[in-house]
């Protein structure tokens, strides 16, 4: 079978401890699930580089996917890596509008955006997009923030204060660059609710009147941030939506499937959810194009990713071959 060691993120170990003391006591084999924990550079890199190690597969930011690739280079093992993305999520104006709102705020500010399938580029056809962002900016306002024992919560607290600090400073960038902010762009305090001004939240945000090339539009934040773009053709829609250096995941809205099929097929990200935002289907291979990594995950393309093909050729019936004449 598939043994494996997992490391989790040094930040976040407690699931995969409580994972991995659930299938030992579902009498899984002493050595089959193994867990290390600690940091990147005193486990993770030591694992990328170990010669008994026959696949490396990595979740994570794009400048520790290179160094794991890097290190995984010198005994040239397999690697998978899922480097994050800056997912477009496309509405035409004849999409279910309340859906695809809903669907917005879910696709961008669920765990508080540190998704690395986030929508955090919506993409809007300029007809609806006045009504769209301000329906947007209302409900994204009303989100509860809150700890994880708080019933009432809607979305949490980023995951340090280290990356309160990053997406504080991504925020910062695109008013430097002229973005206009329309909701959000500021951690919370206890003025915006009990308890939250001790903790690293930070406000559901907005952005609206971005250009290409702009940070926030470009750069994956891993925080509870948007940027609205518009447009006004198909052909706008895919230029817009493919003008990323990432390919992970992506959304089309329309209620004509003639057209959310054309889309879909022209976008160059590795899954396309046609009137959804973040369904996720264990059967369904994950991964992404460009600088969102290589290999899959789930469905039968990501088991394997896992495994190595063998050829075994065997002739039932041996005969002389008379290639080389007997002398």
């Amino acid at each position: 079978g598939c043994s494996f060691v997992l490391k989790p993120a040094e930040l976040s170990p407690s699931t995969a401890i409580l994972m991995l003391d659930v299938l030992h006591e579902l009498g899984l084999p002493a050595g089959v699930a193994n867990l290390v924990t600690g940091t990147g550079a005193q486990v993770g890199a030591v694992l990328s580089e170990h010669r008994d190690v026959d696949l490396v597969s990595f979740t994570g930011g794009l400048a520790t996917g290179r160094k794991v690739a890097a290190a995984a280079a010198g005994t040239v093992k397999k690697v998978a890596l899922e480097l994050g993305g800056k997912n477009p999520n496309v509405i035409f104006a004849d999409a279910d509008f309340d859906a695809a709102v809903d669907n917005a705020l879910n696709g961008a500010f669920v765990h508080s955006g540190q998704v690395c399938s986030a929508g955090a580029r919506i993409i809007v056809e300029e007809s609806i997009a006045e009504r769209f962002v301000d329906e947007l900016v209302r409900r994204a306002e009303q989100i509860t923030l809150g700890g994880p024992f708080d019933e009432h919560a809607e979305t949490g607290a980023l995951i340090s204060a280290e990356h309160l600090g990053k997406v504080e400073a991504y925020v910062q960038s695109g008013l430097a660059e002229g973005a206009r902010l329309r909701c959000g762009g500021r951690a919370a305090t206890d003025a915006d609710g009990p308890g939250l001004g001790a903790g690293h939240f930070y406000l559901p945000t907005v952005f609206d009147q971005v250009a290409r090339g702009m940070s926030v539009v470009i750069e994956e934040a891993f925080g509870p941030v948007v940027t609205v773009e518009t447009f006004a053709t198909e052909d706008e829609a895919v230029a817009t939506a493919n003008d990323t250096d990432y390919g992970l995941a992506g959304a089309v809205w329309s209620q004509d499937a003639s057209k959310t099929q054309r889309i879909a097929a022209r976008l160059r990200h590795g899954t396309i959810w046609i009137n959804d935002f973040h369904p996720y289907l264990p059967q369904a291979e994950w991964g992404g194009f460009g600088q969102s990594g290589v290999g899959r995950e789930l469905g039968p393309t990501g088991l394997g990713e896992y495994q190595e093909a063998k050829h075994i050729y065997q002739n039932l019936d041996p005969q002389v071959t008379g290639w080389f004449a007997q002398k």
